[in-house]
């Protein structure tokens, strides 16, 4: 990539250091979309062992874009996010990946093909990493940041997501224990 090229997409990039989530960060704060975008990327490295079948560096390579659109539209948290909204973060996203040159572009737009199709087993590694993730960090966040609706939500989210693996089923039902004992000390 021509080195205005790569500063070009590295200042886009770094749009989604401030872009707030939901969710905070166990010191009070609100996390932002690249620390997410980073663990998630970090939790798919760290289970490489788990799906030798898998091209993890694919998975890593979604973990680190999925979110990309939010430098454009900001978060939108799932139970607030619109069909709208959705149609209008991939209409903004997908103009600017055309403007990628090659083969960036391509690679990305394939990528993100098959992260919403997520039939590939890379694509629902990604996937429930993403998933994973928000609730483990609601989980490490202080209980009265939560909404209401969360305490239901971090018990059964991501559920749909895991079950393709035993191996990611367990994680997902360790993290449920974790939600339950948050959820029984009240903090």
């Amino acid at each position: 990539m021509e080195a205005g090229k790569l500063l070009e997409v590295l200042h886009l990039a770094e749009r989604l250091k401030d872009t707030t989530r939901h969710c905070y960060t166990s010191s009070g704060r609100h996390e932002s979309v690249a620390e997410h975008s980073w663990r998630i990327s970090f939790m798919a490295y760290l289970v490489k062992d788990e799906f030798p079948e898998a091209d993890m560096d694919k998975v890593i390579c979604m973990c680190l874009i999925h979110d990309l659109g939010e430098a454009f539209t900001g978060d939108i948290p799932v139970f607030q996010k619109t069909a709208q909204d959705s149609e209008r973060e991939k209409e903004l996203l997908s103009a600017w990946v055309s403007g990628l040159p090659e083969p960036f572009a391509s690679e990305m737009k394939e990528l993100y093909r098959e992260m919403e199709e997520r039939q590939t087993i890379e694509a629902k590694i990604y996937k429930a990493m993403d998933s994973l993730e928000a609730v483990i960090q609601h989980n490490e966040s202080d209980i009265s940041t939560w909404e209401m609706h969360e305490y239901d939500l971090n018990l059964t989210y991501a559920d749909d997501k895991v079950d393709f693996s035993d191996y990611l089923k367990s994680l997902r039902e360790m993290i449920r224990q974790e939600t339950l004992a948050k959820i029984e000390r009240g903090k």
